[in-house]
């Protein structure tokens, strides 16, 4: 047999969780050929000597779909071994409209205005990525496209219509819907539209996959909902970045893991995925109430220059039961919302608090100071540490739960000077390294299936996630023993270390933990 590269001496672990074994990889352009004793052969070959071989790592929510059109190489992602990220957690690179792109801030030179989200994919493979890319279809795009910024139900045409292109889209890969409900204007989606959209999905064995509309005081209704939702329209579901959010709310993360045992004990297909920090991350802005958000970016601003608006959303945030995911609580009422950038107005918060920034101000109501930065600057972007390390644990060794970023992905290209959460550097190598080899939590063999056939069998990914003969050759290459995240809250900007070696389709983008120019990542679709 002919081989284009060999991988010889490793400990492979095939991605399944079971037993690893020593022995060699033989590939065979982008597949795999044979594992086991291999004969001297004529190409390249990589020593694994005293290291692990296993499927590439697989990024079940990631936010690259802006830079890895400025830095095809996702390095921050690729050196932790990630040969895959997938897209459209409430946005999506189609289908797009005007309403979406007044909504959705784009960088320079990145495009978000397809037609369809198979183009999108189809221009990411084209200009060149390290990584392979998929996507859901964004709840965002489809709330866009049916009533823009409106805070209304859907008409039976334009639910009809919507359905339509749902189904347009999976026949043509889309993995299914993904939704963030605590985020107008898919916030306004009622219970019954995502149900009928959810119905395509299920017809083609998609999956639907939401941030739901609350993680904390309503976490177990929200539960039920996804639940329900998957039930009634005959879809498989899943739960992005399960949390018990606000200190409050953290003795219901064992419920509602219960809850999910038991839907999965019924026979439903239910999962989840997580992240292994105690901080979320997203914009300021998200904290004011969906209502206020009717309308769009511009028509918030405006309520937030009206006085008497302005201190009715300030009463619904100091609150503690307002009806709506109330992050300002959750994060101990501004003690546990940390700047991850200075003010517009060149104040300084980075890594601030916003209790402290509210004081700098000199404004005595933390809550006050936050629609004073929202107006200024409506993308400053925060962490809200609101999650219990004890729920990390418990939520990550569940045998169904898989791993994201919800992060971008980092080249040199795409760098910034802000800070940014660490799990945009450390997600996948804290899992490998912390929560496997130093704490214990769970075998290197489970750790590894939890970001390879688990992700890939849940998202219909043919041939992925698994070191078999014909399966892709996605492959890494790492030291067990030195595999660490080294990114923090103030230094996040840390590549994670132990990677020696990755592969995408066959064709090496990683060698010696340095990245290589090749870019062989492709576009997939979901069942091929």
């Amino acid at each position: 047999m002919t081989f284009t590269s060999v991988i010889r001496h490793g400990l492979v672990h095939d991605g399944l969780g079971g037993r690893p074994r020593h022995a060699d990889v033989g590939i065979a352009g982008d597949r795999i050929a044979v594992i086991g004793d291999i004969p001297p052969a004529d190409c390249p070959e990589i020593d694994a000597t005293g290291l692990v071989v296993a499927p590439g790592l697989i990024n079940v929510l990631s936010h690259a779909w802006q830079t890895i059109q400025l830095d095809g190489s996702c390095q921050s992602d690729l050196v932790q071994g990630v040969t895959t990220e997938v897209f459209g957690e409430a946005i999506s690179l189609g289908p797009s409209s005007e309403a979406l792109l007044e909504m959705v801030p784009v960088r320079a030179a990145t495009r978000l205005d397809f037609p369809r989200l198979s183009a999108g994919l189809d221009h990411i493979e084209a200009g060149g990525t390290s990584v392979n890319v998929a996507s859901f279809i964004g709840g965002q795009n489809l709330r866009a496209l049916a009533a823009g910024a409106d805070d209304r139900r859907l008409t039976n045409d334009e639910l009809k219509s919507l359905c339509a292109l749902v189904d347009e889209e999976m026949a043509a890969g889309a993995l299914g819907i993904a939704t963030a409900l605590i985020y107008a204007p898919e916030n306004y989606a009622t219970t019954e539209e995502l149900t009928q959209l959810c119905t395509v999905v299920g017809r083609h064995d998609g999956l639907y996959i939401s941030h739901l509309r609350s993680e904390g005081d309503r976490l177990l209704e929200c539960l039920n909902e996804l639940i329900g939702i998957g039930q009634a329209a005959s879809c498989r579901v899943q739960a992005y970045h399960l949390k018990a959010a606000g200190a409050h709310n953290h003795h219901k993360m064992p419920v509602a893991i219960e809850r999910i045992v038991a839907a999965r004990a019924a026979g439903q297909q239910v999962s989840a995925d997580m992240y292994p920090y105690t901080a979320a991350c997203t914009d300021l802005a998200a904290v004011i109430p969906p209502r206020h958000h009717a309308g769009g970016p511009a028509a918030l601003l405006d309520r937030l220059a009206d006085p008497a608006v302005r201190a009715e959303i300030i009463a619904e945030l100091e609150s503690a039961d307002g009806g709506f995911e109330n992050l300002f609580v959750g994060a101990d009422r501004g003690h546990g919302i940390v700047f991850l950038r200075d003010l517009a107005d060149g104040t300084p918060a980075a890594g601030q608090t916003l209790v402290d920034v509210a004081w700098k101000l000199g404004i005595a109501q933390p809550a006050a100071a936050l629609l004073d930065i929202v107006r200024g600057d409506p993308t400053q972007q925060v962490c809200y540490f609101v999650m219990s390390e004890d729920n990390v644990r418990l939520g990550l060794g569940q045998p169904w739960v898989s791993i994201c970023s919800d992060a971008e992905a980092v080249g040199p290209a795409s760098l910034s000077d802000d800070l940014t959460h660490p799990r945009a550097y450390g997600t996948f190598a804290r899992i490998l390294g912390h929560y496997s080899r130093d704490l214990e939590l769970f075998p290197l063999a489970e750790a590894i299936r939890k970001m390879t056939s688990l992700p890939a069998d849940t998202l219909r990914l043919a041939d992925r996630g698994r070191l078999a003969p014909g399966a892709f050759a996605d492959v890494i290459v790492f030291d067990p023993a030195t595999i660490t995240d080294t990114a923090k809250y103030d230094a996040p900007r840390r590549y994670a270390v132990g990677m020696h070696h990755v592969l995408v389709n066959g064709e090496q983008v990683l060698r010696d933990g340095q990245v290589l120019p090749a870019r062989p990542g492709r576009r997939l679709r979901r069942g091929r």
